[in-house]
């Protein structure tokens, strides 16, 4: 049986495009988008890519306020704990103040007594004054004895005698005079150019009631600033002494970030260049603003506990990183993306603005962070001290 479609006997054979041809174009065709590549990655760095600098070693860092007693005392109540918010003047810890307020009484007392004490002196000057004008008439009347008993004497109508009784007594006139003189003198200096309430003995004792009124306030240990308590140690019942740490409070809205930079990435770097921060507990999905505002003067080594010591044979040379401060430019950012003190961020400075100082010019002219809480405990001790100074006074 013959085929089908036999094929002609001079018709050619059609042969397939040989492998290697099409993998060469592959080969080629990857080439070019190398070298584009490449040619597009150096465009880019030189352009732009080169005025960025990005580290991964960055951490939140913050005011770590420690709420610590200044007098010893025994722990009655605390009034938050890890994780609370406060607000500034809240009650943090109560401490016991039966001791305190004896204390206050004893230097009330005291300066009331003190008050009717330097009532006296004044008293005793107006008595001395009083004493010299009398001293006074009585050494007029021996002087006018002895003036006529001289007279008298030169005509012999009066003895010899009689003439040196009334210079005696004239003698001892004057002589009193002189003592009750001096008493004036001495009892004037202790209440010259003074009133009762600037007298420096009333000044002594209200100076001990304020330190007094100073430790019953400080019994109640109040929140300095606004924030978040942590690192809570207090325990009712505990018996404090000055300077011990109970618990501390950070106020996340004032916080910063540590980042360490190499050394050989501070070559562009300025104060004053914006920064780019990601937190990893968002997982870079909230990219934060921020600035420059200082580079570190020295190595984190540096200024460790125990400083590296290289002067030896077997050193080898490690890039070393310093700390760059950048600080927040949006601080509302924190409100719906709060951060919490040591967490890791990833930082990217810009290098575009060259114009900033690598290290800063101007001394800082406003505290960096304060708190105003204690301005006015002795707002009340001095309403006190001058009621008390009042009531002491009689009917002067």
């Amino acid at each position: 049986m013959s085929s089908p479609n036999p094929q002609p006997a001079d018709s050619p054979v059609v042969q397939a495009p040989p492998a290697n041809n099409r993998r060469g174009f592959l080969l080629r065709l990857l080439a070019v988008v190398l070298v584009l590549a490449a040619i597009a990655w150096t465009l880019w760095y030189f352009l732009d890519g080169r005025w960025y600098e990005s580290t991964d070693d960055a951490y939140v860092n913050g005011n770590i306020v420690q709420i610590t007693p200044r007098i010893a005392g025994t722990v009655i109540s605390i009034g938050a704990d890890d994780g609370d918010f406060v607000k500034q003047g809240d009650v943090m810890v109560q401490l016991d103040k039966s001791d305190a307020d004896v204390e206050l009484q004893r230097a009330a007392a005291n300066l009331a007594n003190t008050v009717r004490r330097v009532r006296g002196l004044y008293s005793t000057v107006s008595g001395a004054q009083a004493q010299v004008a009398v001293e006074k008439v009585a050494l007029q009347k021996a002087q006018a004895d002895y003036n006529r008993r001289r007279d008298l004497a030169k005509s012999g109508a009066i003895s010899a005698e009689e003439l040196s009784h009334a210079q005696d007594a004239l003698t001892t006139a004057q002589s009193a005079l002189t003592t009750s003189q001096q008493q004036l003198q001495t009892n004037q200096v202790l209440v010259d150019d003074t009133v009762v309430a600037s007298h420096p003995d009333v000044k002594a004792a209200a100076a001990q009631y304020r330190a007094a009124y100073l430790d019953d306030v400080r019994t109640t240990m109040i929140a300095p600033v606004t924030g978040y308590v942590a690192k809570r140690t207090v325990q009712v019942g505990q018996r404090v002494q000055p300077g011990a740490a109970l618990m501390a409070v950070v106020p996340l809205h004032e916080v910063w970030v540590d980042a360490n930079f190499k050394e050989t990435q501070l070559t562009q770097m300025r104060i004053g260049q914006p920064v780019e921060i990601s937190a990893d507990v968002y997982g870079g999905a909230v990219k934060y603003k921020g600035k420059v505002q200082s580079l570190g003067v020295g190595t984190g080594s540096a200024f460790s506990l125990l400083p590296a010591q290289n002067a030896t044979g077997n050193w080898i040379k490690i890039v070393q990183r310093i700390p760059v401060r950048v600080v927040f430019t949006d601080v509302s950012q924190l409100d719906k993306y709060p951060l919490r003190i040591g967490m890791s961020l990833d930082t990217e400075v810009s290098l575009h603005d060259q114009n900033g100082p690598m290290l800063s010019q101007t001394p800082r002219t406003q505290p960096l962070f304060s708190t105003d809480i204690y301005n006015h405990q002795l707002e009340a001790a001095n309403k006190q001290i001058e009621q008390i100074i009042h009531t002491n006074m009689g009917g002067h």
